[in-house]
């Protein structure tokens, strides 16, 4: 029941994220992006993740677009893998690519062994870059032509460079209760990401990247055996940006085809509503979900947010005899 249950858990556990770090709304898709304790966790020897976001390409010239793939191994008690991110916006061609290795730990508990604790760490880099020639500034504004904007003029702006590279280093932990024949099956999890506070300025001054706690917590309830709903409550804050979104997300069985039916609905507090959909079929789980804009910004946006897009692929070696289960992703 411990391996069929850690799909579960991975399904409460994805990133979203403000301020200077990039944002994601399938936080039951990319684990290793959420909580380094997510790392092995799942049922399987080793998973393949890739993600797709495309945000404000209804008020935008220049969209923000999200990519990354992951890649980790479950190794019994350990776990190991890494993550590469590639965030980009705006007509400045501002640019972000980390890069973070990781590894956990699982640790079992209970009379019956049925909980778990998993720690975890990442420890990696990240490198920024802006086209800072392709900026325009106030005081480079003309009233020749109706108004216009003079690139010729001086931005009396001095960038000490158009790249910043820097450690970083991210630490987190995830609890969750794997008896199978519990019909409520809880897990929560706490991360600290850039506990190292890394320096960034394109102008060298100096300002360190904010610390990002969050924190999550949720319980996948059995209504049949072909049928599950998983509640859970998602928050986080980097300095003065804060984020509280509440999900739930339902799983509905198809034993004659053996194909797992997903869907579900995300409210981000006064930023969205999420829609999603999806399906796991032999070793792969595909989604695709679409913010609904529910912000100030809805009178310039009418709706419309941000798609988004995942596929993940977990091998595993086929059990020769297999003990008959309730159905479980």
């Amino acid at each position: 029941m411990k391996k069929l249950f850690l799909y579960i858990v991975a399904a409460g556990f994805s990133v979203s994220s403000y301020a200077q770090d990039f944002h994601l709304s399938q936080y039951d898709a990319a684990a290793l992006n959420v909580n380094p304790g997510m790392t092995g966790v799942f049922k399987g020897e080793y998973r393949i993740h890739g993600h797709y976001r495309n945000q404000w390409l209804a008020v935008a010239t220049k969209p923000f677009t999200t990519g990354l793939i992951s890649f980790d191994m479950n190794k019994g008690k350990w776990g190991f893998g890494g993550q590469i991110a590639n965030f980009r916006a705006g007509v400045g061609g501002f640019n972000v690519v980390s890069v973070m290795p990781s590894a956990a730990y699982k640790i079992s508990f209970g009379e019956k062994k049925h909980h778990f604790i998993s720690v975890g760490a990442q420890v990696g880099f990240f490198q920024k870059s802006i086209n800072s020639s392709s900026l325009t500034f106030a005081n480079q504004y003309v009233k020749t032509n109706g108004g216009e904007f003079n690139t010729a003029l001086s931005t009396n702006e001095n960038f000490s460079g158009n790249g910043i590279f820097n450690l970083d280093i991210n630490a987190g932990a995830m609890y969750y209760y794997a008896d199978p024949k519990s019909m409520i099956n809880p897990f929560g999890g706490i991360t600290v990401f850039h506990i190292n506070n890394p320096q960034e300025s394109f102008l060298g001054e100096t300002n360190k990247l904010p610390i990002r706690p969050e924190g999550i917590l949720g319980a996948r309830v059995v209504v049949t055996p072909n049928i599950s709903i998983i509640p859970k409550v998602f928050f986080q804050y980097q300095k003065e940006a804060m984020e509280l979104t509440y999900a739930a997300q339902g799983q509905f069985y198809l034993a004659n085809y053996d194909l797992f039916l997903l869907g579900g609905i995300t409210y981000r507090n006064k930023d969205a509503a999420i829609v999603e959909f999806g399906a796991k079929y032999a070793k792969f789980i595909g989604r695709i979900s679409y913010d609904i804009n529910t912000s100030s910004l809805t009178n310039v946006s009418r709706g419309r947010g941000g798609s988004e897009f995942s596929l993940t692929y977990i091998f595993s070696t086929p059990n020769p005899n297999p003990v008959p289960t309730c159905p479980r992703l």
